[in-house]
């Protein structure tokens, strides 16, 4: 209820997007798509939460070649580090989400370094500084704008490309029809939609590609259907929160300074894409290795 909310359950509708009936919606896609029928089942109640646009564009900028676990820690590093003391309950202590004038200040680039942000120190220190020059309340008010438009403005923000900027459209710009599109989704309209494409990487051409196919299948809402098939088709990867054992992975990374080799362990485990500056690379291992194999990432 910090700061100055008056009505707590106004709030949850907001930011739940409760006015939206998703019941109706599962079963408008069902009837029209016999492949969400299939990968729908388990994950009913899927809903795109309506947050706000300032904290989600962060979060989203720490996303970057990430896994869910590291990117909690940086999120929870931001308050801890830069947001206001709330409260204390029950022996743990709640800060808020910093504002872009704090993070636009001089040396938080160099802090969040310290703090193990690497690359996204510089993009979120850049993107606080470009919102804080921008006039009061643009990014709010691009849930008023086409999407088109709030995608483009987005875009212009350092660390934002199209896969971020389509995140922030449909989870707080209320553009329902937005389709963040990765290699997981391209290969879900490949394999599952028949999409004819040629090769495995996201281009600009293959990227609306994917966003035409599935806005012309599940119409407005789109985007909440893809979110859906996302979760499904990720349901047993290993996003770094489980630790559990399994095959053994052996990664070469190969960058343009040096190879760097570590061995991670982890069931189910896909190298998608290595970018961190000078090779800096997270692994974790656990476990017994059961088996091992050799995947080779160059860029």
């Amino acid at each position: 209820m910090w700061p100055g909310l008056q009505d707590a359950l106004d709030t949850i509708k907001d930011y739940f997007n409760l006015s939206i009936n998703v019941t109706d919606l599962y079963t408008q896609w069902m009837k029209t798509d016999p492949v969400f029928r299939k990968t729908a089942v388990g994950f009913e109640g899927v809903r795109m939460l309506r947050q706000d646009p300032w904290e989600n564009l962060v979060s989203f900028i720490c996303s970057s070649n990430n896994n869910i676990k590291r990117i909690s820690q940086m999120c929870d590093n931001l308050c801890l580090h830069f947001g206001d003391h709330i409260a204390t309950h029950e022996g743990i202590e709640y800060f808020s989400f910093p504002t872009p004038k704090v993070l636009a200040e001089a040396g938080v680039e160099q802090r969040l370094r310290d703090l193990s942000f690497g690359y996204r120190a510089k993009y979120i220190h850049k993107t606080a500084q470009l919102v804080l020059d921008s006039p009061e309340g643009h990014l709010d008010n691009l849930r008023t704008v086409p999407y088109e438009k709030a995608h483009e403005e987005l875009l212009k923000f350092t660390g934002v490309g199209p896969k971020v900027a389509d995140c922030v459209c449909l989870m707080s710009l209320d553009k329902h029809d937005s389709i963040p599109v990765d290699t997981h989704v391209y290969q879900i309209a490949k394999r599952d939609y028949k999409l004819k494409s040629k090769g495995d990487a996201v281009t600009a051409k293959t990227y609306d590609l994917v966003r035409k196919l599935f806005v012309d299948m599940w119409g407005p809402y789109a985007g909440w259907a893809q979110s859906v098939a996302f979760a499904a088709d990720l349901k047993d990867m290993n996003n770094g929160l489980n630790q559990v054992n399994g095959d053994t992975v052996k990664v070469e990374v190969v960058t343009k300074k040096r190879t760097v080799t570590k061995k991670v362990i982890a069931k189910d485990e896909m190298v998608e894409k290595v970018k961190e500056e000078e090779a800096e690379l997270e692994y974790s291992i656990t476990g017994r290795p059961k088996r091992r194999k050799t995947i080779k990432v160059e860029y």
